[in-house]
């Protein structure tokens, strides 16, 4: 089977199933041990007995995938053929990648050439698109609720942008009837898949999961009806082909629901977004750069399909039959485990000053969660109070208060914050704090509490679970937690009350300045603290109950202001971030910081290297010039040592030798002998004086 996310799903669910057990009728509990949704594309080890699937994959999967027994990076076709003449049940799907059309069609024909060859039955499975009936004429004019079936296959006509689907879905039919006791094909028209990764729908599931608009948008009037089926029931849809092998060979693959676009994006705003939607226009889904012309097509087709056939003759334990809205929250609950995007919940608490609002933004930052603090949650929600007195919604939901009761509790929450000086008492923070925990931001993404709670008591209010006060007080001591809402993980920053002192007072006055860093407030908020965390009983006693044992750090260690190992130090406890990673414009900001850092690398490398050459060649001056000095101060010397040594010869001649040497020469020029040297050696062998 070739990978993309429906083919992974699939493939995940029939690597789950044993070979004819859709064969038997579904006994109690079957549904929850054999056909659980994918919630993982990893899987588990093939077992005996169940189906081997093998697959062939576009490039080397990131993680490796445990369910297939092989997959196959495949080079060229001759390579391929080999491999699917392996296989007993080819599989391909053309609902998302479009490059599977052409080799589908090719792979049919070529297994077609092969069929003398076959040892034994083959099946070939299409999965197409329900986009290839979008076209079609209502069965009756007077009466379109009529749903298509797959009796009516023949008068299906696709939409514009389908023709190649269509025509590989008449090829797959043609190839199968000419032999189908050794080739057997089949095609399924399948509704808009969901599930898992989500598909065509991803794109709304993502921008929900995001909450970066405050209403998503329905694309037209909405009133379209789009025919969907869940990933893990279209699974169960082939395994049930593989096992019956059935007489008709084109089967339509929908859930029992009927729902519009409107219906499903309001649904899922509710229970994943910012809860609003908002119609736009059909040609604003072209701005959206998420949106593919295939995701476009299908959101806005309008089609009524009933699997008629499936509901009669098959045995298909359903995870979703009355579709996506009534199975909301599964369906979120297994996309957000299999794109991996589980909220992280992190609790920074500590002393005055320790760092724990520069931590927590540090953490927010690193794996984008939102920041808790105490101040800004209370300032917000008597915001959100007074907005909602002053301009109450339209549409008021069921359960939901009402003017009256907003206007009596922001009352209550004013009279009681001049009470107290500016404060606020518990009932109403843990109230205000429960609700922006529940916020759908921090149950998509997570956040990281800044400083609170402060005591036991308090973190027992805000975290023990409503439904569980009861059953406590009944059957156990043991508090229940509100799994939703408490941290998995709980930072404990300390440090000696010295050094957060000189920390204080180290701050700049523009910083302490109206806070409670100012050096009496300081103080008493410090032994405050103390007082209320003492070694028996603290408010880290209550995580360490629910078994969430908090990491403790201590600051004074590390005097990096940018924290930087105690960051690392957290990070590594909670792992890596669960999101979509960095959306392009972070991808472009960062591309761009790491080419300026490189250019800043390379200026700071050439500045170096020029440095150290000019070090170099002054150095080489330096030493020339060092030892041309010696040279003159060497022959200076030699030239002083040899006027010393000549002072004695010199002396020596003066008296010795000069007086004959000049009378010699001075007889010899009165004389002009012709020969004077050898004059003047006779005449100094004559009068040499004897010296004794």
């Amino acid at each position: 089977m070739p990978q993309n996310q429906d083919a992974i799903a699939c493939s995940m669910y029939l690597s789950t199933c044993v070979a004819g057990a859709s064969l038997e009728e579904a006994e109690e509990g079957a549904e929850e041990e054999e056909n659980q949704s994918v919630h993982d594309a990893t899987g588990g080890v093939p077992k005996q007995g169940h189906f081997q699937v093998v697959g062939t994959v576009a490039k080397s999967p990131d993680k490796k995938l445990n369910f297939p027994v092989e997959t196959y990076v495949v080079s060229n076709r001759d390579e391929l053929l080999n491999h699917l003449l392996e296989s007993d049940v080819i599989i391909y799907s053309i609902t998302e990648e479009l490059s599977q059309i052409e080799e589908a069609s090719w792979a049919v024909s070529a297994l077609h050439t092969e069929i003398e060859n076959f040892d034994n039955q083959k099946l070939f499975i299409l999965i197409s698109s329900a986009m290839t009936w979008a076209r079609s004429k209502p069965l009756d004019p007077d009466d379109p609720e009529i749903p298509f079936t797959e009796d009516d296959y023949r008068r299906r006509k696709c939409h514009l942008n389908f023709k190649d689907h269509i025509s590989v879905e008449k090829l797959v039919i043609k190839m199968g009837k000419s032999n189908k006791g050794k080739f057997s094909t089949y095609v399924i028209a399948s509704g808009v898949p969901y599930g898992a990764e989500e598909g065509i729908l991803h794109t709304i599931f993502k921008e929900a999961w995001m909450g970066e608009t405050p209403a998503l948008s329905i694309y037209g009037d909405g009133q379209n009806i789009i025919p969907l089926i869940h990933v893990s029931d279209l699974a169960s849809v082939l395994q049930n082909i593989v096992d019956r092998r059935p007489r008709t060979h084109y089967l339509v693959a929908v859930d029992d629901s009927v729902h519009t676009l409107e219906e499903i994006v309001k649904c899922i705003s509710t229970h994943l977004g910012p809860g609003k939607a908002q119609k736009v226009s059909k040609e604003a889904a072209f701005l959206n750069k998420e949106l593919t012309q295939l995701d476009i097509d299908h959101l806005l087709v309008n089609l009524r399909m009933e699997a008629v056939f499936l509901k009669e003759n098959f045995n298909i334990n359903w995870v979703s039959q009355t579709g996506i809205v009534e199975n909301i929250e599964s369906v979120i609950k297994e996309y957000k485990q299999t794109r991996g995007l589980l909220p992280i919940r992190i609790c920074i608490l500590g002393p005055p000053a320790v760092g724990k609002t520069t931590v927590s933004k540090l953490l927010c930052k690193h794996y984008k969660l939102h920041h808790i603090h105490i101040k800004d949650v209370i300032t917000e929600a008597i915001d959100k109070l007074e907005r909602l007195v002053k301009s109450p919604p339209e549409e008021e939901e069921e359960g939901e208060e009402g003017p009256e009761t907003w206007q009596e509790l922001l009352d209550s929450v004013k009279e009681n914050m001049e009470q107290n000086g500016g404060r606020l008492d518990d009932v109403y923070v843990i109230r205000f704090m429960k609700e922006k925990l529940k916020s759908m931001p921090c149950q998509n993404q997570g956040y990281v509490l800044d400083g609170y709670p402060k005591t036991y008591e308090q973190a027992k209010e805000l975290f023990t679970s409503e439904e569980g006060e009861e059953e406590e007080e009944s059957r156990s001591k043991a508090p229940h937690f509100d799994k939703t809402i408490t941290p998995d993980f709980v930072i404990s920053l300390d440090a000696s009350d010295e050094f957060l002192k000189n920390r204080v007072i180290n701050l700049p006055e523009s910083t302490v300045a109206g806070t409670h860093y100012a050096q009496d407030r300081f103080l008493r908020v410090l032994a405050t603290f103390r007082e209320l965390n003492t070694e028996d009983e603290t408010v880290l006693n209550y995580f360490d109950e629910a078994e969430i044992h908090p990491l403790h750090i201590d600051v004074s260690k590390d005097d990096d202001p940018q924290y930087k190992d105690i960051i690392k130090q957290i990070t590594e406890e909670v792992g890596e971030p669960r999101n979509y990673g960095l959306t392009p414009e972070e991808l472009a900001e960062l591309e761009l910081k790491q080419a300026e850092e490189s250019l800043s690398r390379e200026a700071e490398r050439k500045a170096e290297l020029e440095r150290l050459e000019a070090e170099e060649e002054a150095e080489k001056v330096a030493r020339w010039e060092e030892w041309n000095s010696r040279l003159e101060e060497v022959k200076r010397q030699e030239h002083e040592m040899l006027e010393a040594q000549s002072v004695p010869l010199r002396n020596y001649l003066m008296k010795n030798v000069m007086p004959t040497l000049i009378e010699g020469l001075n007889e010899c020029c009165k004389v002009r002998p012709d020969d004077p040297v050898d004059y003047l050696a006779e005449y100094l062998f004559k009068r040499n004086p004897q010296i004794e």
